[in-house]
């Protein structure tokens, strides 16, 4: 269990999906955030267009790399370890979809969290994400989901 869960109180999410138990399409969409649980996301080259570019916000920093490699490489230091994909939303664009979720996982036997929000460009016919634009809370050890954990049980 991670402390965090009731600071995201948002109503029509789904909870706590894994890389087995996310539906399975032929959607790119579905396929990275199956990449993203299965912590495999080297294994993913095929989710992007050749000259996909991801611009990326991280605390205290943004920064983008261009093609299907370096984002297969920046993914693979993000999401390296298996986990799951909590209050996930999907909202679909006119050109690809938008999602929200809070990423659970383990390092070394300690729980982790983020919370990533990812706007999503995709060329249709390929199948591809062509821009992947987006915005981390931060990665959060145990201690520190404790922390927002007892912030917001005061609150309540």
């Amino acid at each position: 269990a991670f402390a965090a869960r009731p600071l995201q109180g948002v109503v029509g999410i789904v909870a706590a999906m894994t890389a087995s138990s996310l539906p399975r399409t032929d959607s790119v969409v579905d396929r990275f955030l199956a990449a993203i649980c299965a912590g495999e996301p080297m294994a993913a080259a095929d989710l992007y267009v050749p000259e996909v570019t991801l611009d990326a916000v991280v605390p205290g920093w943004r920064f983008s790399v261009s093609g299907a490699d370096a984002v297969v490489a920046e993914y693979g230091r993000w999401f390296g370890a298996p986990g799951s994909v909590d209050e996930l939303r999907r909202l679909p664009t006119a050109d690809g979809e938008v999602l929200e979720y809070t990423l659970q996982w383990e390092e070394s036997g300690v729980p982790h969290g983020a919370r990533h929000v990812h706007l999503l460009s995709i060329d249709r016919d390929a199948d591809r994400i062509t821009t992947d634009h987006v915005w981390c809370g931060g990665r959060w050890p145990a201690d520190l989901l404790a922390q927002m954990g007892a912030a917001a049980a005061v609150g309540e």
